[in-house]
């Protein structure tokens, strides 16, 4: 077969250059300062992976790509003789089945379709690596294919640092990424890291092979702009009604077609031409335009039409929200911003005023002019915000890191009157805090047949769960309006047309509807009505997935929204309890140094066994958080853990005694 190629690893002899291909994106050139010193041990620290009689040939090829891009990828050696893309499981070479399918995650992380920039590794926000290299791609597929379930693979940074015995229980790989002492945990360090090819970014699912495309962002954009007019607005419908933001990239390029899902009118700024292309030819985004006057005329049109309508700004987001300030008859109700602002100096953030070319080439020509750019957009930026929100616009920061990086720009953005110090929440504190405290977050499998049809009955299968598990005598009210939800995702879903890459789905559920749903995917599998091994996972942006006191732990009010204990605790927790990878990185999506996180991947092929670690590993992944959340006195969490606890032989949590409040004034 094709894919046999993947038991070769890294090659003894030198491949001819496959050339730089300009048919896809690639990432914008990286600027780090390093010494002379430094520039020769990136470069013998790239050698390290290949036979030394390569090494003179190779260290002139590494050292040029150093100063071109900023970064060895060893180009020479992406792979081209086979397509890139999730491959059906049994086409994978192997001793064992959980290996091909990790091995079936990582090449649609690297999907073209799928990637924002594949060919640097890189799969969105920017500098989301799944390897830092090609070397390290080859070696880890080479090690993959030779694998038994007796082994378990480490991983460094995207560095495959070798197979170790271990059990049949025992994750299949254990990624680690950017895991720096704190002191060092700050962006020049991280520059300076990946261009020595000692660590990397690993976002959230792109270095923990968990990426299934924009749809994974999909459903938790609708959720959140369905609940966010609910909360500012009072409202169940969104006809009419106008949604703003910015960016269409690797999880950004969600928001138009969630925007559509939830019925109102958005409009998303893109300076990126390419991206914006991408997003309207897979049919996220419905019209778009450059011209600021035919917008206007464009969202006018649709609001007055109160019909779904996704348009497209080709260009800056600051002049969008500028002109918006001026229209007196165009009444803005939501905003928001997904640029990819935890990396602001570095192409995930286009400062206003100069075009997307420009601003490419002053990154890498004077990145100290650049930054002062991007800070003198960012106040721009606030200001016109400030202004709409005066006139009635609810705006909230959409995890990006939004308001610190306009708080560094010296905007006016703060507010000492408030928990988070800010004049506008985290989307965690006002939205999805609701949802996460009654366990519900981003759940979701990967049929490994690569069947559409398996994929199809999974939907139903999930469905009915979910209708089994709303009609329970003891489902609470908040979490049944949550599964109501959740039911009208999953049955419009095919018809929605979400998979990009793998054949995938994401279902927001908590810790009961994940387990039941396992349970059945898993009969499905042994009785042969699915074709192949179902893969569970989810986004790190979950219940207790993330330590982010700009986003994920935003809604944390004992203090402890800065402490990372959480996501710790559940990649350890996961690894023990049968989890067929994990994964913990720095960073996640709001900045290197701002949080931590932690994923899985866990495969279901059938047997009893597979029934016991997905039961057992899905409750711990959830109740974890929830119980950390009703530790910190939310509500709804305390509601969850304690029913949660009623069902579950042998959980007892430790539950907080509530202080009255006259107790505390007398102090």
């Amino acid at each position: 077969m094709i894919l046999d190629i993947l038991t070769n690893g890294i090659p003894t002899e030198l491949p001819e250059h496959p050339g730089i291909d300009n048919s896809v994106p690639h990432a914008p050139k990286r600027f780090v300062k390093l010494s002379a010193d430094e520039r020769k041990l990136a470069i013998a620290n790239a050698l390290r992976y290949f036979d030394k009689k390569l090494h003179s040939e190779l260290a002139k090829e590494f050292a040029k790509e150093l100063d071109d891009y900023g970064h060895i990828y060893m180009y020479r050696f992406r792979p081209t003789a086979y397509p890139m893309r999730a491959h059906a499981i049994s086409e994978y070479p192997g001793k064992c089945e959980q290996a091909k399918a990790i091995m079936l995650m990582i090449m649609n992380n690297l999907d073209k379709a799928v990637a924002q920039f594949p060919h640097e590794l890189i799969t969105y926000g920017g500098n989301g690596s799944v390897f830092s290299n090609w070397g390290q791609y080859l070696l880890t597929m080479r090690y993959l294919c030779t694998m038994t379930n007796q082994q378990t693979l480490a991983m460094y940074s995207g560095h495959p640092h070798g197979l170790f015995p271990s059990h049949p229980d025992a994750p299949r790989v254990v990624v680690t990424n950017g895991m720096v002492i704190p002191n060092y945990s700050t962006p020049a360090d991280y520059d300076k890291g990946y261009a020595l090819g000692v660590t990397q970014y690993g976002q959230m699912t792109a270095g923990s092979f968990m990426y299934i495309g924009p749809q994974g962002i999909v459903h938790g954009t609708t959720l959140t702009v369905l609940n966010a007019f609910r909360r500012y607005h009072q409202v169940e419908g969104t006809a009419g009604r106008l949604f703003v933001t910015a960016g269409l990239g690797g999880m950004s390029g969600a928001q138009p077609k969630a925007g559509v899902i939830t019925g109102c009118v958005t409009v998303v700024a893109e300076v990126d031409r390419r991206a914006l292309l991408k997003r309207k030819n897979q049919g996220w985004v419905m019209e778009s335009s450059s011209n600021l006057d035919e917008l206007m005329d464009m969202i006018r049109k649709a609001c007055a039409a109160k019909k779904p309508m996704s348009i497209a700004y080709e260009g800056n987001v600051v002049d969008l929200w500028e002109r918006l300030g001026e229209e007196d008859d165009i009444k803005v109700d939501l905003g928001s911003d997904q640029t990819s602002l935890h990396n602001p100096y570095q192409g995930g953030y286009y400062p206003a005023g100069m075009s997307f070319d420009e601003a490419n080439k002053l990154m890498v020509e004077s990145p100290e002019q650049f930054k002062e750019k991007v800070h003198e957009s960012l106040v721009r930026h606030v200001n016109a915000v400030n202004k709409l929100t005066a006139k009635g616009m609810a705006f909230f920061d959409y995890g990006n890191c939004f308001l610190h990086q306009a708080s560094v720009a010296g905007a006016n953005i703060k507010d000492a009157t408030t928990h988070s110090g800010f004049k506008y929440p985290s989307y965690v504190q006002d939205v999805m805090g609701f949802i996460f405290g009654l366990g519900f977050g981003p759940f979701r499998w990967v049929c490994t047949s690569n069947d559409p049809a398996d994929l199809k009955l999974t939907d139903k299968i999930a469905a009915d769960a979910i209708v089994t598990l709303m009609n329970a005598d003891d489902c609470p009210k908040p979490t049944y309006g949550q599964y109501k939800d959740n039911l009208t995702w999953v049955t419009q879903a095919g018809e929605n047309k979400l998979v990009v890459g793998s054949q995938a789905r994401i279902l927001y559920s908590d810790d009961l509807g994940r387990r039941h749903i396992a349970k059945e995917f898993n009969a499905a599998v042994r009785d042969g009505r699915l074709k192949g091994p179902i893969v569970l996972g989810r986004d790190h942006h979950d219940v207790s997935g993330t330590d982010s006191p700009f986003r994920e732990t935003s809604n944390i009010y004992d203090g402890s929204q800065t402490c990372a204990d959480m996501a710790i605790q559940n990649v350890i927790g996961d690894s023990f309890r049968g989890a067929t990878w994990t994964s913990i990185h720095n960073g996640g999506g709001t900045g290197w140094g701002l949080a931590m996180n932690g994923g899985f991947g866990l495969m279901l092929d059938g047997s009893d066994d597979a029934d016991r670690r997905a039961d057992q590993m899905l409750q711990w992944d959830v109740c974890n958080g929830v119980a950390r959340r009703a530790w910190a006195r939310d509500d709804n969490a305390d509601l969850a853990i304690r029913r949660a606890q009623l069902k579950a032989s042998g959980m007892e949590v430790t539950m907080a005694q509530r202080v009255d409040e006259s107790v505390l004034a007398d102090l």
